[in-house]
């Protein structure tokens, strides 16, 4: 719209089909959308179809006029020569303007020369979302669909022994029972009795090559990985060494950060229709490429025979870009079932996904640190125990590095500070669990090892959390500065806190944004954290649209805090024992924070901003939770330390 010049109210937006050759992410090379990709991989883009756009539109008007194309102007979707005094909207001439070649070199805009980059326009979507119309997968239906509930093995791995369908197959409204590699499907003309058939079901798994372990049994095998030092991830100076000798203070913590799940408002839900020549599937879908390849393999179709109509996810946090495709796959494996006799709806119910879902994976981080006789910072060790996320999928080839995966080192292995001795290690054990990436993936745990470690040894060194962290980033590091220097204007770091309250600040870069926040905290009734005001500040680069940074950084804040505070997925002898929000405790409405957002101006090019809000939240209420009590948490969530 800004290359264009076009008027905001004339624009529309849809989901693009699948078709990479012309929609794919750059950043992936596939069409799909996550890891905070999309600003960075489409701003330019956008810009050059834009102009290029209007230099076609100028091109025709001019030829259709007979005037130079260099006194045309175009303002607010208006074409116009002030010499003729002529005019004319975008349709007018489109029809012509498409048929001319399309310029190879256009001339993007002056940034001093935008009228909508940088300005709070109105979101396209949020109409449809207020008033209810806005069509969710779960709102998508088709004549003669049946709605399937899958009864999966309640241990990862299992598999199904065998199968008593009778009383379910009495059941009114269910249609047929058929066994696929995910589980047995029931098939019923409505959820309740779809959901009444599985419920008949009496179902035998075998359990000879499930996950049998509990939470306490892995946390303990994981300890004692981390006790020793993993595979090198990055080594500066002799650490090593200056344990050895340096005078001074060695403070050593052990953190614990568990399964999470991404717990979605709407539950996964996937809907295909199919015959012999092709297959339509209406999915909430984040990855189109991989979805589109997964359905066309199960279905014996070429990919360019599925279509994939994507419409809105009633949240997703990364739980709808699964390698394997395991939302559509069990839809596409539900329809083959039934000879793709009729239209399927595969619905998870949110215990289904809650307990049978994939998650961030349990990690446990053993940290050391060395402070000399001054309560400077004189070495650093961390060694980070986790499953890879990307072993075993097609990431993996394109991802993994010397064996190393990214994702779980992510922010503890580039910090913004001048530690001349430092060294970070992993170790990646196998368990039968499936995890997946989670709302800013790796930076959910390694901003708060690194950022609370390093508040512990700035106290311990008697140095204030924002001046000390300053002074270890020097010159080297001007965002990461400027955005600590920012909300700590913000906050009136250093200032009067009211009485019952204390303030923490974390700083932390991720997926090339940066933030910094500082949260205040007093003790809730419940004897946890309770977070009354949050103040971030946030550099992204340019800021597209400041409304919508605003309103990710507050989501972020939201999601990061509930899970922190009370979130955790536990295994009792393989099984997941949470179910449903009411075990699964997510943020509620009266528990969210205050929260004030500052966008530091900047001329780089724009990143994400919808995961880098969420890692510094959990370890700002830390760190002032920290001050508050005298208590440093080490074992997430918050409710359990």
């Amino acid at each position: 719209a800004e290359e264009l010049d076009a008027d905001w109210a004339q624009m529309r937006a849809e989901h693009a089909p699948a078709d990479a050759a012309l929609y794919k992410n750059l950043a992936f090379g596939m069409q799909g959308t996550g890891g905070s990709t999309a600003m960075a991989n489409s701003y330019e883009q956008m810009r050059k179809a834009g102009a290029a756009a209007r230099a076609m539109l100028v091109s025709a008007a001019a030829k259709d006029w007979g005037v130079p194309e260099a006194e045309i102007t175009v303002a607010k979707g208006a074409i116009a020569h002030a010499g003729s005094g002529r005019s004319s909207s975008f349709g007018a001439f489109a029809a012509a303007a498409a048929k001319l070649p399309v310029p190879t070199d256009v001339k993007l805009k002056d940034p001093v020369q935008f009228t909508l980059i940088g300005t709070d326009v109105p979101k396209l979507d949020s109409a449809a979302k207020s008033s209810g119309t806005a069509q969710f997968t779960m709102d998508a239906s088709r004549p003669g669909m049946l709605t399937c509930l899958i009864a999966r093995p309640d241990r990862f791995g299992g598999k199904l022994k065998s199968v008593d369908d009778i009383a379910a197959r009495k059941v009114p409204g269910v249609v047929d029972v058929r066994v696929i590699p995910q589980g047995v499907a029931v098939y019923a003309k409505g959820f309740y009795a779809a959901s009444q058939g599985r419920e008949a079901l009496k179902v035998t798994w075998d359990d000879s090559a499930a996950e049998t372990r509990s939470t306490d049994t892995l946390i303990a095998e994981f300890q004692i990985l981390a006790a020793t030092p993993g595979k090198a991830v990055t080594t500066k100076g002799d650490v090593g060494g200056v344990f050895a000798k340096v005078p001074g203070q060695i403070v050593e913590a052990e953190y614990v950060f568990p399964y999470l799940a991404h717990a979605p408002m709407e539950p996964l839900d996937c809907l295909i229709e199919a015959n012999e020549d092709g297959a339509q599937v209406w999915a909430g879908s984040q990855m189109q490429t991989l979805d589109q390849t997964v359905t066309a393999q199960i279905l014996g179709l070429r990919p360019e025979e599925v279509k994939i109509t994507t419409l809105f996810a009633g949240g997703s946090f990364g739980r709808r870009a699964t390698p394997v495709g395991d939302m559509v796959a069990a839809a596409a494996e539900a329809v083959k079932a039934i000879d793709r006799t009729a239209p399927v709806k595969v619905i998870w119910t949110r215990e289904d996904d809650i307990r049978g879902g994939y998650y961030r994976p349990l990690y446990v981080h053993r940290m050391r640190a060395s402070l000399d006789t001054a309560g400077d910072i004189a070495a650093w060790e961390h060694t980070i125990v986790g499953q890879s996320l990307i072993a075993g999928t097609p990431f993996e080839a394109m991802m993994m590095k010397d064996g190393i995966d990214p994702t779980t080192v992510e922010g503890a292995d580039d910090l913004p500070y001048g530690l001349a001795n430092m060294s970070v290690s992993v170790h990646t054990p196998k368990v039968g669990v499936p995890v997946l990436w989670w709302r800013s993936v790796g930076h959910t745990h390694t901003a708060y090892s690194t950022e609370t470690f390093l508040d512990e040894l700035l106290a311990l060194g008697g140095k204030d959390p924002v001046a000390g962290r300053l002074a270890l980033m020097g010159d080297t590091h001007p965002r990461h500065a400027g955005v600590l220097k920012a909300v700590a204007e913000m906050a009136d770091w250093g200032g009067p806190v009211p009485e019952g309250r204390a303030r923490g600040v974390a700083v932390h870069r991720s997926f090339n944004s940066y933030v910094a926040e500082i949260a205040e905290v007093s003790k809730g009734a419940d004897g946890a954290p309770r977070v009354h005001k949050v103040w971030c500040a946030v550099d992204c680069g340019v800021a597209v649209n400041p409304n919508v940074i605003a309103a990710q950084m507050e989501g972020g804040i939201g999601f990061g805090l509930g899970h922190a505070l009370y979130a955790a997925i536990t295994l009792k002898d393989g099984r997941v024992a949470e179910s449903n929000f009411d075990t699964y405790r997510s943020l509620r409405i009266n528990e969210m924070p205050q929260v004030e957002v500052r966008i530091v101006k900047s001329a780089e090019p724009p990143t994400g901003v919808g995961e880098p809000g969420v890692p510094p939240i959990a370890p700002a209420v830390a760190n002032a939770w920290a001050k508050l009590t005298g208590t440093r948490v080490r074992r997430l969530p918050f409710v359990n330390a």
